[in-house]
């Protein structure tokens, strides 16, 4: 089983794998994101760092506290809604942990 340490590291990553690829089709085709992509993908490392429900946390998406600042909320969805059903073309991998732990969590 899964850390949560190990589970905090895979969702950052995961996060910013999503936040790069909107960025790549939205802002700049490079391969590195925007100043302000970038901004985003330390903005969410940040807050899932300091997230109080780690050990037993759901998706953001299900979440019952909100981390985010309302700005940086929305955007984070917008990229989430563009990016989420294109995942299992990008990363088949992250995007089935990220559904096993999902269904880990709702077992609770």
């Amino acid at each position: 089983m899964a850390t949560k340490d190990s589970r905090k590291e895979r969702e950052k990553a995961t996060v910013a794998m999503m936040i790069k690829y909107y960025c790549k089709r939205h802002h700049t085709p490079t391969g590195s994101p925007c100043p302000h992509c970038q901004e985003l993908i330390d903005y969410t490392a940040q807050r899932i760092d300091k997230c109080p429900l780690s050990t037993a946390k759901t998706s953001c998406r299900r979440c019952t506290i909100h981390c985010y600042l309302p700005e940086y909320r929305n955007e984070i969805k917008q990229v989430m809604r563009y990016v989420g059903p294109r995942t299992i073309f990008i990363s088949p991998t992250k995007t089935i942990r990220h559904l096993i732990d999902e269904l880990r969590f709702r077992r609770r």
